[in-house]
């Protein structure tokens, strides 16, 4: 899904794990929290993550850029 660095990558399995652990407790009914749908999750951790990655001077050098 990201091809970043690998700090970036890390950060990337981190928050999508945080998000998965909270939807799971909410689908097994231990916390409710928020009423959002998980896609609105995935295209928010997305878009978090191609920002940073676009900001991430090690991720411009693995692709070439200066």
């Amino acid at each position: 899904m990201f091809h970043g660095c690998g700090k970036c990558s890390t950060v990337n399995a981190v928050l999508l794990l945080i998000f998965g652990v909270l939807f799971l407790l909410r689908d097994l009914n231990i916390w409710d929290f928020w009423n959002i749908s998980w896609w609105t999750v995935v295209f928010v951790l997305a878009g978090v993550g191609g920002l940073a990655m676009s900001k991430c001077g090690s991720c411009g050098e693995s692709k070439g850029k200066k």
